[in-house]
């Protein structure tokens, strides 16, 4: 089963249009989510919650549409961290835990207090008096204690310090050992994705344009550095964005579609995306 399936999901705001995303989540899986800012992640995940109208598309989560009643029980099984905690600002991390016993039925107060112990988090110190990293660890805490099978992160690691940072990944990590447990993790910290994700999914100006496994992505592409009179050497198919540099050209290539005697720089998704956006951009 797949934990998700979207297909053709569209939202049209006056000033931004999501066309046409597509992508699935494979169970035991985790899929990185990347774009620019008001590229439309966000939207993305909001729309798989059925937090907002959709303008065209499916969306099924846990074998469930997210249109469907069966839908609202379905959320005792996701944990869902967004961008910002939103928790009432007198509440203290005490207080989070009576209202989440009563707000998850599989809710277990001894899974939330070992993480809290685990992120050094105060038990009586009010939330509106927590840092954004303090603010992001409480959320997380709450996505996994009330025994979730999938995890929708939107930039849940903003904010962290690196060790800290380094921290919550493996945590992430450990939670899909289970192979019932999935993630969709959507972030602007690209080398976070390439550490922690299988699938990898970019949205440019409201459009998907890159999802694949992440292994085949950094196998498939490769940034060529060269002078750019031998650009016009490479077949055209084969190039994906270009970029002038003061010492020639670099630009991100097909590695199949070219013969073996050209040399290859060592490849990140980082690479891979920004060489995207610009082609995108440009047409």
């Amino acid at each position: 089963m797949n934990a998700i399936e979207v297909s053709g999901l569209c939202k049209s705001y006056p000033d931004f249009e999501l066309r046409g995303v597509s992508f699935v989540l494979p169970e035991g899986s985790i899929l990185g989510l990347a774009g620019e800012n008001g590229a439309g992640k966000s939207t993305t995940i909001k729309l798989i919650m059925n937090a907002i109208e959709r303008g065209d598309g499916t969306v099924t989560v846990l074998g469930v549409d997210n249109r469907a009643k069966e839908f609202t029980d379905l959320k005792n099984d996701i944990g869902v961290v967004l961008d910002e905690a939103y928790f009432p600002a007198v509440l203290t991390t005490k207080k989070v835990c009576a209202v989440m016993r009563n707000t998850y039925k599989n809710w277990s107060d001894e899974v939330f207090w070992d993480y809290i112990k685990r992120f050094s988090l105060p038990r009586d110190k009010k939330f509106k008096e927590f840092s954004r990293g303090m603010k992001m660890k409480l959320a997380i805490a709450v996505a996994l204690s009330h025994d979730p099978k999938l995890l929708i992160l939107d930039e849940a690691t903003g904010g962290l310090d690196p060790v800290a940072r380094d921290e919550i990944l493996d945590i992430f990590e450990d939670f899909t050992r289970d192979e019932h447990h999935s993630i969709l993790f959507s972030s602007h910290i690209v080398s976070d994705m390439e550490k922690l994700c299988d699938y990898f999914a970019f949205i440019h100006k409201g459009k998907l344009v890159l999802f694949d496994e992440k292994d085949k992505i950094l196998s498939d592409y490769a940034v060529l550095k060269l002078p750019k009179a031998k650009l016009e050497e490479i077949p055209k198919e084969a190039v994906h964005g270009v970029k002038e540099t003061p010492y020639g050209v670099e630009a991100l290539v097909e590695r199949e579609k070219l013969s073996p005697e050209f040399s290859f720089e060592h490849t990140t998704l980082e690479d891979v995306i920004l060489f995207l956006a610009k082609e995108e951009t440009r047409r």
